[in-house]
Parts: structure tokens; sequence; C-alpha cells
């Protein structure tokens, strides 16, 4: 069972960067596909971006394309969110998910993902 810890999250000014980073460990990392979700404040959580297995395929939310990317070191044992051109309303709290089925490509669905980290809180500022 693999157990997830995200990291990287902060206060950054509108237009700045940051850069997410969620360890896994407990498991065989390269077995699953990663994905990152967020909440943010009074809405529900939402798909933001997912990654397949071998780093082959990617999937991105309609408001971050463009500005996010999503990586993985499987011999890291770490899957990335590199976020650019950040906006006030990119804040929210980054959780990291892991699918641990056989499908190939990654989900945008959150129920397709069994492993989820504790969050990490992003915070825009103007």
């Amino acid at each position: 069972q693999v157990q997830l810890v995200e990291s990287g999250g902060g206060l950054v000014q509108a237009g700045g960067s940051l850069r997410l980073a969620c360890a896994a460990s407990g498991g065989t990392f390269s077995m699953y596909t990663m994905g990152w979700f967020r909440r943010a404040p009074g809405k529900e959580r939402e798909f933001t971006a997912a990654i397949s297995r071998d780093n082959s395929i990617t999937y991105y939310a309609d408001s971050v394309k463009g500005r996010f990317t999503i990586s993985r070191d499987n011999a890291k044992n770490t899957v990335y969110l590199q976020m650019n051109s950040l906006k006030l309303e990119d804040t929210a709290v980054y959780y990291c998910a892991a699918d641990r089925s056989t499908r190939f490509g990654p989900s945008r669905l959150q129920s397709e993902y069994g492993y989820w980290g504790q969050g990490t809180q992003v915070t825009v500022s103007s």
C-alpha cells in the first residue's frame, strides 16, 4: 500500500511559480498512475492533472492547461506539479493521488484513485 506526502506549497504572488512534489513510499511507484487534484475554498475537490505510469500520457484540466506541467521520476518515487503564471483562482489545497488499476492511461476521476496524500496549501496573492 502506497503512502503519499506532498510538499512545496506556500504563498506566492500572482504570476509567480511553485513546484509541488509528492513522494511515494510503501509500494512500487512505477505501477501507479498519478494525479493531482485541488480543493479551492468553498468548492469541491477537482481534477488538475494526471500522468501515466511511464510518463507518456498527461492530462490537464482546461483551467491549468499551458500553465501547469505534471511529471514524474520513477527512480525517485516522486511526482511533480510545476505551476507557472499562477492566478488568484489557483489558491487551493493540492492533493496527489495514486491509482493502482491496470488501465494504461491516467484517469481524471477522483473515484479511480485509491490512495491520497494529506494535501499542501497553495495561496496566490495579488
